[in-house]
């Protein structure tokens, strides 16, 4: 079945807390986007060593310089995300194309603090435009196997996806409170394991409903036993509900693997059955 996808930058995203794992930016990316925040600090020291018409140039500088910085990471993060899929629509706001002109705008601004002629001015703003889209490149313009989407079912699979999203990120922010590394990093890879059935849900979601009542409760029943052992390590050591818990969490990861071709085919009973399971040997963890 043909899908659509929508992410945190896709149009028509849905709202509230959709985060959604991305392939990393490639590599050095996010250092020349990191260094771009750093361009800001000589506009603010020019603007506060001059006069009033300097403190206005220098704040606009620093301030347009900060904005295109983080519009290049979002727009990287959002390239990211785009190329991870096979199907993909293109980001609703061209945010690397729209750095690049304010780059270019902010050192206009930023040459107009050591009295450039209007000429240089507007031929800094260009080379500073062109060396950002050299740097970053230009944002995906088009979408990417979209064709014979069915939107209405596309949507209905991302905003499933969506809301798994949201109930790992709590349970990644419940296990934090335990102050433990292996514990997260075990957590980590938890969820690693969920999202390779999220993309093969999104590939062929042929048993939506099925799909979301299981993610629902394998996904909350793992958070619930997060947040329950993050309150008992805060009590202190708890070697027992540690081993417990990760117990758990190898039983929820292996039984997710095994039963993904389960999960998409139509075996509506085979599945209520796992289902159940489910909720019984969550119910005896906790």
């Amino acid at each position: 079945m043909a899908r659509r996808i929508v992410g945190k930058y896709s149009p028509g995203a849905p709202q509230g807390d959709t985060t959604v794992p991305a392939t990393p930016p490639p590599s050095g990316t996010g250092l020349k986007s990191g260094l771009m925040f750093a361009l800001a600090f000589p506009f603010l020291f020019k603007a506060f060593s001059g006069g009033t018409p300097a403190l206005f140039s220098g704040l606009l500088a620093a301030g347009l310089m900060i904005l295109a910085a983080w519009l290049t990471r979002e727009g990287l993060k959002a390239e990211a995300e785009y190329q991870a899929r096979r199907v993909s629509r293109r980001p609703a706001l061209p945010r690397k194309i729209l750095a690049a002109c304010l780059t270019g705008a902010a050192l206009m601004a930023g040459a107009f603090l050591w009295q450039v002629n209007p000429l240089a001015l507007f031929a800094i703003g260009m080379i500073g435009a062109g060396l950002h889209l050299g740097a970053f490149g230009i944002d995906p313009l088009k979408d990417k196997g979209m064709e014979g989407v069915d939107l209405y079912q596309t949507d209905r699979v991302a905003r499933a996806v969506s809301e798994a999203e949201a109930t790992l990120a709590q349970m990644k922010d419940a296990i934090l409170r335990a102050r433990d590394g292996a514990l997260e990093s075990r957590v980590e890879s938890f969820s690693q394991a969920a999202r390779k059935l999220f993309r093969q849900v999104e590939n062929d979601p042929r048993d939506l409903s099925a799909a979301r009542a299981y993610l629902s409760v394998y996904l909350q029943g793992a958070r619930d036993a997060t947040i329950k052992l993050a309150d008992l390590l805060a009590a202190g050591p708890n070697p027992k509900a540690r081993a417990d818990y990760e117990a758990l969490l190898t039983d929820l990861e292996t039984n997710f693997a095994d039963r993904t071709q389960k999960l998409l085919s139509n075996d509506q009973t085979g599945l209520d059955i796992e289902i159940q399971v489910l909720r019984d040997r969550l119910k005896f963890q906790a």
